[in-house]
């Protein structure tokens, strides 16, 4: 399911409009990445979490040149499923 398919579904299931649904999805990954950007963490209770985390510094291969490269640290963003998204997923 792509981007502009979930909004549809949004919208169907909630009963709106396409561009309400739009504007709340919107608002909805916004929220979340302002959140992250800002060093917090978003919990969806049940459903998951969102977090930054920290990518430690590694070494590396260069395919082409085969030589070793240091990869800096870095942060990255994450998602952890919550039990009854698990649940919901497995089929129980």
């Amino acid at each position: 399911m792509n981007k502009t398919e979930f909004i549809a579904a949004v919208a169907d299931k909630a009963g709106i409009t396409k561009s309400d649904a739009q504007k709340t999805v919107k608002a909805v990954l916004d929220v979340i990445t302002e959140t992250l950007q800002g060093g917090d963490k978003v919990v969806l209770t049940g459903f998951g979490s969102f977090e930054v985390r920290e990518a430690k510094e590694r070494w590396g291969v260069n395919p082409r040149t085969k030589e070793k490269v240091l990869i800096p640290a870095t942060k990255r963003p994450a998602f952890s499923a919550g039990a009854e998204l698990k649940k919901a997923v497995k089929g129980e």
